[in-house]
């Protein structure tokens, strides 16, 4: 079994040493919040699209992080459709087809985890921009360029999720996958450490800045603070199946193997709902587009 699992807890071995049970949660749970996830996200791309007022740089980066997060739902959704079938007999249990397709349901997992890390690290980015490069932004950032960075950023995205999956049973894959998260944090804590220095020595220049920018920048705060605490316990999860999977204690926390998962699905339909509240043009945008007959 591939050491980045997203399909199962702890081992056998791991469970005869803990007297920790493992927690279950209903699949029925799982595939609705995953459903909401998907609805929700792409809500929000369906409201960029449609609105030309919310055609920006950020709301493109956000747009960038609801893929992600669909992502993340998709592949719970999938996964539920793969045991339906199997149990149901029209697909031989762990055949070729199985195989291949839960490599395929796991990739699109891997693929959100990299896509939110590498959002919220641009997002970041785009958020020092606005504020310590706020009469430049618009010739820094250019839509066209904006397009640009998101291409490469899901273009390394896609090869880097497909090649975790490919040697997910090798430990340097783990420990490359696990230290990603803590990287992003390195890198955006930098940002702020940066930005708060900037900030005593820029006091008055930042108090005339817009409101906007700087609420963007407390609206980002609160999205990683949701990631963290979504997905930490999923990729502690990891390190220990991978480093001590015969402990007790590592043991007792993987019996938690499916809260950790319920905690990604939730991060998914979290995430939508900051941007609408944080956001008065996408609120507006979302009350356009669910009561459009009202509106006319």
């Amino acid at each position: 079994k591939p050491l980045i699992s997203v399909h199962g807890p702890a081992n056998d071995s791991a469970r005869n040493n803990s007297d920790c049970p493992h927690v279950v949660l209903p699949e029925e749970v799982f595939f609705t919040i995953s459903i909401v996830g998907v609805l929700e996200n792409l809500l929000v791309l369906l409201a960029v699209i449609r609105n030309k007022n919310l055609q920006s740089p950020m709301y493109l980066f956000i747009c960038s992080l609801a893929v992600s997060d669909m992502l993340g739902s998709l592949y719970k959704i999938l996964e539920n459709i793969l045991i339906m079938f199997r149990n149901t007999g029209y697909l031989e249990p762990r055949g070729t087809f199985e195989t291949t397709a839960d490599d395929i349901i796991d990739s699109l997992f891997v693929l959100s985890l990299l896509g939110s890390i590498s959002s919220l690290s641009v997002i970041a980015a785009d958020r020092y921009l606005t504020i310590f490069h706020a009469l430049q932004y618009h010739s820094i950032m250019t839509m066209r360029r904006t397009v640009v960075i998101l291409g490469v950023i899901w273009t390394f995205c896609t090869g880097s999720g497909i090649t975790m999956v490919i040697f997910s049973h090798h430990v340097p894959t783990v420990l490359t996958f696990a230290s990603l998260f803590p990287l992003m944090l390195v890198f955006i804590l930098g940002l702020y450490v940066h930005m708060f220095l900037l900030a005593r020595s820029h006091a008055r220049k930042i108090s005339r800045l817009p409101r906007t920018n700087m609420k963007g920048a407390l609206t980002l705060t609160i999205l990683l603070g949701v990631f963290i605490f979504c997905w930490a316990p999923f990729v502690l999860h990891i390190l220990l199946m991978t480093f001590c999977p015969n402990n007790p204690y590592c043991a007792c926390y993987m019996s938690l193997f499916q809260v950790n998962g319920m905690l990604i699905m939730c991060n998914a339909v979290i995430d939508p709902l900051i941007y609408a509240f944080r956001s008065p043009e996408l609120r507006q945008a979302f009350k356009n587009m669910l009561f459009c007959s009202r509106c006319q």
